[in-house]
């Protein structure tokens, strides 16, 4: 609809032109044309007579004037008003509707999908957890955003690939595999020997039982078998990061989450990709040795220091194989590239930035684009939930999902913008009220399942040609509003995707299913005049529809009974 009362604009603005109401080289600014706050308002609103005045030299309401007496009829709308200023308010014909619920009933899992992405390759990575434990709740709220992020960019038109880092080198797996041959050893946490930074959940326990029993684990596609040997800590190393590659995955996949690529840090350094990136970096000019150390000279790029990227011991500095990794998907192709971080990790993006800056190289300065999110609080019983049994001192993906449920989980994740804090309260996700968003939104699509089912039993079929035909029957205050409901989710895809905010598909299915339940309890659908019913029962089955496109869009089932 947006787009085709901007065509409508555009077009009137060609007209003027053309009258010589306007300079005949006169260029259309930008302007907007945006849903009203209340419906007295209209339906839509642009400010383009404003946007028009200073380069028109007239004053905006005039250009209002002119413009609404040029434009061109439209069976969408129904009549255009001036308002304050000049603003062009726009009140929509019942048409304009119907037509939506057409398209949504002729397209059904494809409405909602627009082509802005224009077949782009775009690269999402997000999770990309240490192999250092199971995965935390933190883990759980990036895959979650960076999923449906992918899923966002992949109905807006973009070839997606979605892809995890592994951070498999450092110290943190260095201390995964000192605490495993600790456990192997008998060495308990808190008892002489136990490392210093050692990880201490029970789960460590888990890795040496296996180890000892020289089992083996597939992780990636690649099978690693213990030795049993303690003593080898290279090989205990080997088969820690192996075995919890591979309970991540587990917990990934029971979250409704794949990915595409699996990249390792360590591949960065088999494979000569940090020297390489060192040497473009030495080769363009854009460092300098200092105290034994090379630095970069990032400040050039906007950083607030200049950083050292190789250690007068030799060693690199962690943010040097970031760079190395992002200039791999650079050459990979990804013209998008999108990460999804703990906002903890605010403070490396712009030496990120500075590297694949200094390389050089073109790539544009706004990549990669980074999608940060906050902390997450879980509560049960109106308490802070803070460890977990398994991991020893944090809530693990999996105890959310064994306590709550996948659906109820993703949602709870989803439902606020990523830089908000979140709590996850429990006792809430599981309940099956009406105060539950997930379960209040999957009942309206059960709900919209179930009366087909009715019809079924009682006898009774819809013929949708004459629903459409007779939508006009539909004129109360519910329908109405479910109408108007309805045809907003096109511009919710098109907002979520354009600012990677998946929260604002969450939220408008909440409003969705509250306009379709308040419908249900006001009017029955299956009434006995069959026109009338077959209107009702188109427009139940395009919010059914839609209800189902936007569950998808956040990896969550739709189920037909509840």
């Amino acid at each position: 609809m947006k787009q085709e009362l901007k065509q409508l604009v555009l077009q009137a603005i060609g007209a003027l032109r053309e009258s010589g109401k306007l300079p005949s080289d006169f260029v259309a600014p930008t302007f907007v044309i945006e849903r009203t706050r209340s419906r007295e308002h209209g339906d839509f609103a642009t400010n383009a007579a404003m946007m028009m005045a200073k380069a028109a030299g007239r004053k905006p309401l005039d250009i209002a004037t002119d413009l609404v007496e040029a434009l061109t009829a439209s069976p969408l709308v129904g009549k255009v008003e001036i308002a304050g200023p000049g603003f062009i308010n726009f009140f929509l014909a019942p048409a304009a509707f119907h037509a939506e619920i057409d398209r949504a009933l002729a397209e059904t899992d494809r409405y909602g999908h627009n082509r802005d992405g224009g077949g782009r390759t775009a690269g999402v990575e997000y999770v990309s957890a240490n192999p250092t434990g199971p995965l935390h709740v933190g883990h759980g709220r990036a895959a979650a955003i960076g999923d449906s992020i992918g899923r966002l960019l992949h109905a807006t038109g973009y070839k997606v690939f979605r892809e995890f880092y592994y951070n498999d080198a450092g110290v943190q797996i260095a201390n995964l595999a000192l605490s495993t041959q600790c456990r192997a050893k008998g060495i308990a946490p808190d008892e002489a020997g136990w490392p210093e930074s050692g990880y201490r959940g029970d789960y460590i326990a888990e890795v040496a039982r296996a180890f000892l029993a020289k089992e083996s684990v597939e992780a990636d596609g690649e099978t690693v078998t213990a030795s049993g040997n303690a003593d080898d800590l290279d090989d205990v190393r080997r088969f820690a990061v192996a075995y919890l590659r591979r309970e991540q995955d587990l917990d990934l996949k029971a979250f409704g989450v794949s990915f595409d690529t699996y990249y390792l840090e360590s591949s960065l350094y088999s494979e000569g990709k940090v020297e390489e990136t060192v040497r473009e970096l030495v080769a363009h000019g854009h460092t300098y040795e200092e105290g034994g150390a090379l630095w970069l000279r990032s400040t050039d790029f906007g950083d607030d220091k200049d950083r050292v990227m190789r250690k007068s011991d030799g060693t690199y500095t962690y943010f040097l194989p970031d760079v190395a990794y992002h200039r791999t998907k650079w050459q990979r192709g990804y013209e998008r590239a999108i990460t999804e971080l703990g906002s903890d990790h605010h403070g490396s993006l712009a030496r990120v930035k500075a590297g694949l800056q200094a390389l050089d190289a073109g790539i544009p300065k706004n990549w990669p684009e980074y999608v940060l999110h906050q902390m997450v609080t879980v509560m049960r019983g109106g308490e802070e939930v803070k460890i977990s049994k398994r991991a020893g001192s944090y809530v693990t993906l999996r105890d959310l999902i064994d306590e709550a449920g996948r659906d109820a989980t993703r949602y709870f994740l989803i439902a606020r913008k990523a830089d908000s804090q979140l709590v996850f309260d429990i006792d809430l996700a599981r309940s099956q009220s009406n105060d539950n968003p997930v379960y209040y939104i999957q009942y309206a699509h059960a709900r919209a399942c179930r009366v087909f089912r009715e019809l079924a039993d009682r006898g009774l079929s819809t013929d949708r040609g004459n629903g459409l035909a007779k939508l006009p029957l539909l004129d109360t205050e519910h329908e109405q509003a479910l109408m108007v409901e309805l045809s907003r989710y096109p511009e919710v895809v098109e907002a979520a995707g354009i600012n990677l905010e998946p929260h604002l598909i969450a939220q408008y299915l909440r409003e969705l299913a509250g306009a379709l339940h308040s419908y249900y309890h006001e009017h029955k659908w299956i009434v006995d005049d069959a026109d009338l019913r077959d209107a009702r029962l188109t427009l139940v089955a395009a919010t059914q529809q839609v209800l189902r496109n936007g569950l998808d869009l956040l990896g969550i089932s739709a189920p037909e009974s509840m």
